[in-house]
C-alpha cells in the first residue's frame, strides 16, 4: 500500500499529517510512503528527515496523489488555487483518505469524495471509546488549544496572572473562568493554575466536577438530572430550562473574573451561544474572553472568528486553528493518532477494511460512491432539493 502525505494548502496551516517518526513505523510495517516536497518544512521537519525515515520525496502533486492508495491530511481537501484544481480531483478513484473532515462544515468536499468513490475516514468522527483513545485527533488538538488559549489570555490581559508580593505592595492573582471541562478546558485549567491564576470552571456534565477540582480549580455548575453526553461521548443539546439556569450562572461568573475561556462544542462541531452581548457589557473593563470555539461559530455572541475585537471595554479573541500555531508538537501528536489508526487495521500486509468494526463504521464518511455520514447526507440532499 502506498501512503501519500501532501503539503497542506490551507492558509496559516503549518502542520503535516505524518511526522518522520511515524513514516518510519509505517515503512517498517511494509507500507511505501511518499511525501510532497516541503510538506513538513513549516512544522520543522525538513525533507531530509523524511528520506532518512524511509519515505520518497515527490515534487509533482498530481503524481503523488494519483498513484496512492491512502492519502493522509490535516485539513479537508479543498481547491488548490496554485494549480486551479480541487485536491479530490487528483485522488485516484477508489483510494482512501484519512484525516480531519468535519463533514457537516465541508459538504462540497464530502460530495466530491463520494463522486470519486473515495473511502473517507474522518478522525473527528471516531467514536470516543477506550479502543480509539490513541486515534483521537480531536483530543490531541484540543489539548494544545486549551494550553495555548491561556497564553493568549495572559498576553492580552493588562495585569499579572500570578500573585506577586513586591516592595510596592501585593498584586493579587488574576481570576480565570473556564467554560467547558473537556480536554481543552481541563488543559486550560491546568495551564492557568501553573501560571498562578485562581480558576473556576463549569460544564454541562456534573461528572467532570472531580476532574476540575483535582486540578485545583473551583467547580460551579447547574444541578440537573439531564444527561449531557450522547452515545458517542460528545456533549449534546439540553433543555431550554437548563440553558436559562446556565446563562444566569455564566453571566454572574463572567462579571467577576478577569479572563473567560470558552471551549464548548456540541457534537464536537457546533458552538452554543453561552455569553450574550449583555453579559460582555457587565464584565470588568480590561477583561478578556478567549473563545476557542470560534471555528464553530463562537460561544460568545460578539466573537468575530479569526479576529480580536474590543467590545464594551472587553477584549474578545476568536482564534482559529490554534494547533497550527504549535506545528511541531501538533504534527507529532496528530501523526501518532493517524499511525495508530492505520496500523490497527493493517493485517497480512494490507489494510483490513472491516465494515463491522465499531471504529471503522464510526469514522467512515464516504464509501463506494455513497455518503454514509447521516448529517452530511441529509444536508446534501436538502441542498439538492431532494
Amino acid at each position: 500500500m502506498k501512503v501519500a502525505v501532501p503539503r497542506e494548502i490551507k492558509p496559516d496551516e503549518h502542520r503535516v499529517a505524518l511526522a518522520p517518526e511515524s513514516v518510519k513505523k509505517l515503512v517498517k510495517a511494509g507500507m511505501a510512503v511518499s511525501v510532497e516536497a516541503g510538506a513538513g518544512t513549516a512544522a520543522s521537519f525538513p525533507d531530509e528527515q523524511f528520506r532518512e525515515a524511509g519515505a520518497t520525496i515527490e515534487s509533482d502533486l498530481a503524481t503523488l496523489l494519483g498513484s496512492s492508495d491512502l492519502i493522509v491530511k490535516v485539513q479537508p481537501p479543498m481547491e488548490n488555487a496554485a494549480i486551479g484544481r480541487h485536491e479530490v480531483d487528483l485522488f485516484r478513484e477508489g483510494a482512501m483518505l484519512l484525516g480531519t473532515i468535519t463533514p457537516t462544515r465541508n459538504l462540497d468536499a464530502v460530495r466530491r469524495l463520494a463522486e470519486r468513490r473515495i473511502t473517507t475516514f474522518a478522525t473527528d468522527c471516531i467514536p470516543r471509546i477506550s479502543r480509539a483513545q490513541s486515534m483521537d485527533t480531536l483530543s490531541s488538538m484540543a489539548n494544545i488549544a486549551g494550553y495555548r488559549s491561556v497564553l493568549i489570555g495572559a498576553m492580552t490581559l493588562p495585569k499579572y496572572f500570578p500573585m506577586f508580593m513586591t516592595a510596592a505592595g501585593t498584586v493579587l492573582a488574576a481570576k480565570v473562568f473556564v467554560i467547558g471541562a473537556g480536554v481543552a478546558g481541563l488543559q486550560a485549567i491546568a495551564t492557568a493554575r501553573r501560571l498562578g491564576a485562581t480558576v473556576e470552571a463549569t460544564d454541562t456534565r456534573p461528572a467532570v466536577k472531580e476532574q476540575v477540582e483535582s486540578l485545583g480549580a473551583r467547580w460551579t455548575g447547574v444541578d440537573t438530572s439531564e444527561s449531557a453526553q450522547d452515545a458517542g461521548g460528545y456533549a449534546k443539546e439540553l433543555s431550554a430550562d437548563f440553558y436559562k439556569k446556565q446563562g444566569e450562572l455564566i453571566g454572574k461568573h463572567c462579571a467577576s473574573n478577569d479572563v473567560v475561556i470558552t471551549t464548548a462544542l456540541i457534537g464536537g462541531v457546533k458552538a452554543p451561544r453561552l455569553i450574550t452581548a449583555d453579559m460582555v457589557q457587565g464584565m470588568k473593563p480590561g477583561s478578556v474572553i478567549v473563545d476557542i470555539a470560534a471555528e464553530g461559530g463562537g460561544n460568545c455572541e460578539l466573537t468575530e472568528p479569526g479576529k480580536t475585537v474590543l467590545r464594551h471595554g472587553v477584549t474578545i479573541c476568536g482564534p482559529l486553528n490554534i494547533p497550527a500555531e504549535m506545528p511541531l508538537h501538533a504534527s507529532l501528536l496528530y501523526s501518532r493518532n493517524l499511525t495508530t489508526f492505520i496500523t490497527t487495521f493493517w493485517k497480512d500486509n494490507k489494510f483490513n477494511l472491516d465494515l463491522t468494526d465499531e471504529i471503522i463504521k464510526g469514522a467512515m464518511i464516504t464509501h463506494e460512491g455513497q455518503v454514509l455520514h447521516a448529517q452530511a447526507r441529509d444536508a446534501l440532499q436538502k441542498g439538492a432539493g431532494v
